[in-house]
This record gives structure tokens, sequence and C-alpha cells, in this order.
């Protein structure tokens, strides 16, 4: 073997650092002579070789592959671009055909296409009137041909006409027509039963429980979950009990909306207790002040009984206030007038308080009453324009609901303060006129006494 000369040293070092790097020349045994060395080299050179013509092969697939696809997916297109132009020109044709054969049709429809238009307008409010009526709920098979009418985009027949005409009579004479029948009835639980239902033309349903309310969704009866007041539902209750003759009856000719207001009118206990905890302090309140005025009116009045029978008598009784105070005058008729003057005074003013009493409590309950109704008032319009702050002013209902229910303290606060007030000028009258009857029979008793010779 020859010596390497000096050129190829450099070679063999700079393959070798190529493939060394890729991993290409690792061997079990590192090569022992320059030799080995360039055979390894150029086995790596022929494996890298056949690895980069295999990726240039499968690469030329891919874009055969892909080329095909281009060109398959090119001739969709245009054939979709062709079908597209196809079913516009059948479109256009269509839409020219249509209209020719619309024109066509109003002519020789001509004055029967206004008939048209009509019946399907009065069957389309026929179909709203019989969906809503009461009658429905009794034959829930009813208003077929209306809806076929008002749905119908061809002429009507003479049978329809005469159908469509005696569901309308059919209403008419139903409206004003009593009917007892059994139904299946919703009751306020949510439960189904058999009931025996009383229609009142088109206005009510009653049943033993009350009134009911039409459901036209479903078309059923249900049982208000709240009854109205004891005069509506005693009459309801009276006319369902009855088999024959004439009765008397709340008819609701809003068909249900009257009816839904009443409901939702809170009662008097319930417009009560809307006030809340101010509200019931004052109604105690009044209760406190009317029977301390009542109380204060019957020993008035026993009081005034008993002065009255001691102005027919002679003898002086320690029983009442004018007889206490002629015991004052007979022990100090001798005294002078001045001083007898001042004893009768006197006597008169410890019997004013006792006439007197309790009216200071009458005055200050009347006035604290509309003083707290105000405060309730205050209170609830707070917690009303927090709501408002809370879910806003989209709802005039709620906003509308809360203002009412914290004026309902300040209507108690004046229903209790006005008959306070009467009273309290009742009660403060009739003490001042017996005050009064006391101090007419003193200065009756000076006067006389004046008179008297010294």
């Amino acid at each position: 073997m020859t010596a390497p000369g000096p050129w190829r040293l450099p070679v063999v070092a700079l393959f070798f650092g190529l493939f060394a790097s890729t991993g290409l020349l690792a061997q079990e045994t590192a090569p022992q002579t320059l030799d080995e060395l360039l055979r390894n080299v150029r086995q790596a050179g022929e494996e890298v070789s056949k690895a980069n013509q295999e990726r240039e092969r499968e690469f030329l697939q891919r874009r055969n592959e892909r080329r095909a696809i281009l060109q398959r997916t090119q001739a969709e297109v245009q054939a979709e671009e062709e079908r597209s132009e196809r079913l516009k020109t059948r479109f256009d044709d269509n839409e020219q055909e249509l209209e020719e054969l619309n024109e066509t049709l109003r002519i020789r429809v001509g004055d029967m296409g206004e008939l048209f238009g009509v019946v399907r307008q009065v069957a389309g409010d026929t179909k709203g009137v019989v969906d809503s009526s009461l009658v429905t709920a009794q034959m829930a098979d009813r208003g077929d041909i209306a809806n076929k009418l008002a749905k119908s985009t061809g002429l009507p027949s003479i049978a329809d006409l005469r159908e469509l005409q005696a569901l309308l009579l059919e209403e008419m004479i139903e409206s004003g027509s009593v009917e007892r029948f059994p139904l299946e009835v919703e009751d306020a639980a949510g439960f189904t039963r058999s009931s025996e239902v009383v229609r009142i033309g088109v206005f009510n349903a009653i049943n033993e429980n009350g009134y009911l309310t039409y459901d036209q969704t479903d078309r059923s009866l249900k049982e208000l979950a709240r009854q109205p007041a004891s005069r509506y539902l005693g009459t309801a209750k009276d006319f369902f009990a009855s088999t024959s003759g004439n009765a008397t009856m709340a008819v609701d000719p809003s068909r249900g909306a009257l009816l839904k207001l009443v409901i939702r009118t809170p009662s008097f206990a319930e417009q009560v207790s809307q006030g809340g905890y101010v509200g019931y302090t004052i109604i105690a309140i009044g209760l406190l002040g009317i029977a301390v005025a009542i109380y204060r009116l019957v020993a008035l009045q026993i009081t005034g009984g008993k002065i009255a029978r001691q102005l027919k008598s002679d003898q002086a009784s320690e029983s009442n206030p004018l007889g206490r105070i002629l015991s004052v005058y007979e022990e100090n008729k001798t005294a002078e007038i001045d001083t007898l003057d001042l004893k009768l005074d006197e006597a008169i003013l410890r019997e004013a308080p006792k006439l007197e009493a309790f009216q200071g409590m009458i005055k200050v309950f009347a006035g604290i009453a509309p003083l707290m109704g105000l405060l309730g008032t205050v209170v609830g319009m707070i917690r009303t324009f927090q709501s408002i702050t809370l879910i806003g002013t989209g709802d005039p209902k709620l906003m509308a609901d809360g203002i009412s229910q914290a004026l309902v303290t300040t209507v108690e606060g004046l229903v209790v303060a006005i008959p306070l007030v009467f009273l309290h000028a009742i009660v403060s009258g009739k003490s001042r006129m017996l005050i009064e009857i006391l101090e007419e029979q003193s200065a009756g008793r000076i006067a006389r006494r004046s008179e008297l010779p010294m």
C-alpha cells in the first residue's frame, strides 16, 4: 500500500466530520487505517444516496396524487358552475311562468278573488273566536272548518261556506245558552278529575268549587287558584246548585279579563297585612284609643245620669261630682262670699280632672296614627326604590304594586285618626258639658247666697 499523499488527508478528514455529525459513521469499532475509513465513507455515501432517491420518489408520488386531486376538484367545480347556470336559467323560466299563471288565474277568477279574500279573513277571525270560546271546552272537535279555510290557497266550496256559516250560528246560539255537562277539570292542586260543569254562555264556567278558567292551549277548564270575593263566589255556588227557575249570577262579559282583575284585588285582610308591623301597630293604637273613648263615654254617661238625678234632689250625695260640690257649699254656706266662691272653685277643680280623664291620651293617639302611617309609607317607598335599583323599571306593575303597598300604612293611619278625632271631640264635649253644669250650679248657689242678708 502506498503512503497517502498530503492532499488525501484533508479530504478524508472532511468526509469523516460530515458523516460523523449525522450518525451515519457510527461503527462498533473505529477504522484502523485510511483505506478502511475511505470504504466506510463511500459506503455511507451510497446509503445516503439511496435514502435521498427514496425520498425523491415518495415526493414525486405525492405530487402526482395532489395534482390528480386538483384536476378532479377543478372538474367538479366546473361541473357545479355549469349546473348552477342551468338551475338559474330554469328558475328564471319558472318565475316567468308563475307570473303568467298568476295573471291567468287573476283574469279567470275575477270577482271570485275578492270573495276568497273575505272568506279567508272571516275564517281567520272565526278561528280566533272559536279557539278562545268556552263552548270549545265542551265541544273540543269544533272549529276545523275555520282553520281549513283560513289556511286554504284555493277557492272555497259551497259546502265549506255552509259549514262555516253553521259554525258562526252555533257560536251565536251557544253564547246565550246555559249548559250543564260532565268534563275533566284540573283542580287548584294540579290534579285532573271528573267534575260537573255549568257553562253560562261564552262568559263563565263554574263547578261546585267556584269559577273556572279556560286554557286555550289545551282547550281545558281549570279551577282558579284563588276564587273571587265571597259576594261573587256565593252567587256562583247558588247558581250551580239551582236546577230550575231563575238564579242570580255574576257574569264576566270580558270572558275572564274582569275576573282576573277581581282575583288580583287584595282582600281586606291582605290589605291590612301589607302594612306590616307598622300597620299592625297603628291598628292596635286605634283599637286602644277607641276602647278608651268608649270607656270614657260610658263613664261620662253614667256620671251625667247621676248629676241629672242630683239636680232633682235637695239632698247632696257624695256619689256624684255635683253632690260633692253641694256638700262643700253646705259646709261653707255661712262663710264669706269670696271664701265660699273659692271653696266651690276648688271643689270644681278637683272634679274636673276626673271628668277629663284620658282625653289627652285619645288626642295623642289621633295624632300619632297618621304620623306612623307616614313612617310606614316612607319605609315602603325605600324598599320599592331598592327593588327598582336591583331589577330596573322594566315592569311598571312591580313599581305600582310596591307604591300601593307603601301607601297602605298611610290609609291605615288616616282611618284610625279620623274616628279618634271625632271620639275625642265627643268625649271632650261631654265632659265639658258636665263641667259647665257644675260651674253653673256653683255660680247659682253663690248668687243666691249673695242675695241673702248678712
